[in-house]
């Protein structure tokens, strides 16, 4: 046995497993199926334009095509580097709701409440504003104010305000609700993600990394996994773990490679041509994602980034600021002002997720419009619809098939015709009437409960957020347990976002890590 842990996926749980582990002496091998972080726009903030759907980054995944998006297929962005996600994503530092994690406990699963992971948010945390009840310094996961100003989102935010959000500085601390600017994963102007957050100072005589390892199969002696099958272009290696096999290939790549090892629904395996190693139905259900409706307003009179890059000097302006100063758009996370919200009054807690941002486009990729404008995504943070991912074939290469299901009840479908009406609100408040906007997403004479959801449909695209597809749970039919260890078979941990039984109420990658942090622990524990 050549390692003592085996861990695959170099991302945002797998960089934080590898430092904990091989700190604590254990022998760890990481493999990583794309390349490393040594790509510039990785570390620009503004560069995640040029990391999206960039084959260097990006595993360019596709959705299939969706009834409740009106037929239409979305691109799907996951990490394909060392850092993973945390390398492309954006950069925002929110944990959720306390009721999220107290949530998980009821279920059954103990150890997993607010209380008991919120000091695992405070293991790897350097938070700018110093210590607190909430907050911890002195981790290697920087936290950091955002380094731009923008007239327009301030006048945003006092339009909420007005509409009854109250104002609130910190998003993080149980209970979200508010409106505010986020807390981003910087350090001075530059991209902070796991891969130099974490590995830089793992020592290097307990863990080796190897990039371009891309992952077909887990290994069996019996019941017990001890080992995987890697290849790097035409080469095939094996490697074997006395200790354990931990999967953080995130929630599209850990169901991917237990199906292809034989470990899945009984059906997929067999119409992929897959002997059943070990048949778990819920391995690829369970697939949850936050869809965001990208309402957008042409303004008059406004400072946007519509208007301040449209131009060569205007981008020159931008790229001195940055070079000068680490400040301006390029040091811009995708969205800088946020609010969390109720759909309707009689919730808890906050249902509604607001990305906001000084700009507008047609979709994700495409040039900025010719006009002064700004986008005020929402997304429903608690989706009943639940979707799949599913090999396709027995080639390791091949891409799975992603089907979100978005939409695909009658509650999420009456969330987006509240959130859409909220986000109208907000915009008719005086503090955002001096703009005149102009509604240009899904646009002014879209009004009825019938027109607004199709709308969604035609407006609703990913916030990168999937998880949940190897859930655990204290359920037989959960493929793991409290502990991330896969039911049924020895040797085989999860530990990435694929093992949340119910998606977080806010982004998703602060609570992977912390998942990372705490499943240290047990692995160590249970070692």
């Amino acid at each position: 046995m050549d390692w003592d842990h085996i861990i695959v996926g170099a991302g945002s749980a797998g960089c934080v497993l590898a430092k904990r582990l091989s700190a604590a002496g254990r022998r760890v091998l990481l493999l990583e199926a794309g390349g490393r972080d040594n790509y510039h726009w990785v570390h620009i903030p503004m560069g995640y334009l040029y990391c999206i759907g960039n084959p260097r980054t990006d595993w360019c995944f596709r959705t299939a095509e969706e009834p409740g998006l009106n037929g239409r297929s979305l691109l799907y962005p996951r990490g394909k580097l060392l850092g993973g996600c945390s390398s492309i994503n954006g950069m925002l530092y929110l944990r959720g709701q306390a009721a999220d994690y107290d949530g998980w406990r009821q279920m059954g699963l103990t150890g997993w409440g607010w209380e008991d992971v919120l000091p695992y948010f405070m293991k790897s945390e350097d938070y700018v504003d110093g210590p607190s009840e909430a907050h911890g310094t002195g981790g290697e996961w920087r936290v950091e104010n955002q380094r731009l100003h923008w007239d327009v989102l301030d006048h945003w935010r006092d339009a909420a305000v007005a509409t009854g959000i109250p104002a609130v500085a910190d998003f993080n601390t149980g209970d979200n609700e508010g409106v505010g600017y986020f807390r981003v994963n910087q350090r001075n102007g530059w991209r902070m993600n796991t891969a130099k957050a974490f590995l830089r100072g793992a020592p290097k005589d307990k863990l080796k990394i190897e990039t371009k390892a891309q992952v077909s199969t887990l290994l069996f002696d019996g019941p017990r996994v001890v080992g995987v099958r890697w290849h790097r272009g035409d080469e095939v290696f094996e490697a074997r773990a006395a200790g354990e096999v931990i999967l953080s290939a995130g929630a599209i790549g850990s169901p991917q490679i237990l199906q292809l090892s034989g470990i899945g629904p009984g059906e997929v395996l067999q119409d992929n041509g897959i002997a059943p190693v070990h048949v778990s139905d819920a391995v690829g259900a369970n697939l949850q994602d936050h869809l965001q409706l990208r309402c957008a307003w042409r303004l008059t009179g406004a400072k946007t980034l519509n208007t301040l890059a449209g131009s060569w000097l205007g981008k020159a302006r931008i790229a001195a600021e940055y070079a000068l100063k680490r400040s301006g758009p390029m040091s811009m996370a995708p969205s800088q002002l946020g609010a969390f919200s109720k759909s309707r009054p009689d919730l808890a807690t906050a249902d509604l997720e607001y990305h906001v941002q000084p700009l507008s486009l047609e979709a994700f990729g495409q040039p900025l419009h010719g006009y002064p404008a700004m986008t005020a995504s929402v997304c429903n943070l608690r989706p009943e619809s639940r979707g799949t991912v599913r090999i396709t074939g027995p080639d390791f290469r091949a891409s799975p098939e992603i089907r979100p299901n978005y939409l695909s009840t009658e509650a999420d479908r009456q969330v987006a015709v509240a959130a859409i009406r909220q986000a109208r609100r907000i915009m008719a408040q005086a503090p955002m009437q001096r703009y005149a906007p102009e509604e240009v997403k899904p646009g002014d004479g879209i009004d009825s409960d019938v027109d607004l959801a199709r709308a969604a449909g035609d407006i609703g695209t990913t916030i990168f957020h999937p998880v949940g597809t190897v859930r655990m749970g204290e359920d037989a039919g959960a493929p793991l347990d409290a502990s991330l260890r896969f039911r049924g078979l020895d040797g085989l941990r999860v530990v990435d976002a694929s093992v949340m039984p119910r998606i977080t109420s806010g982004n998703t990658n602060a609570p992977t890590i912390m998942i990372a942090e705490k499943a240290a622990d047990l692995v160590l524990q249970g070692a």
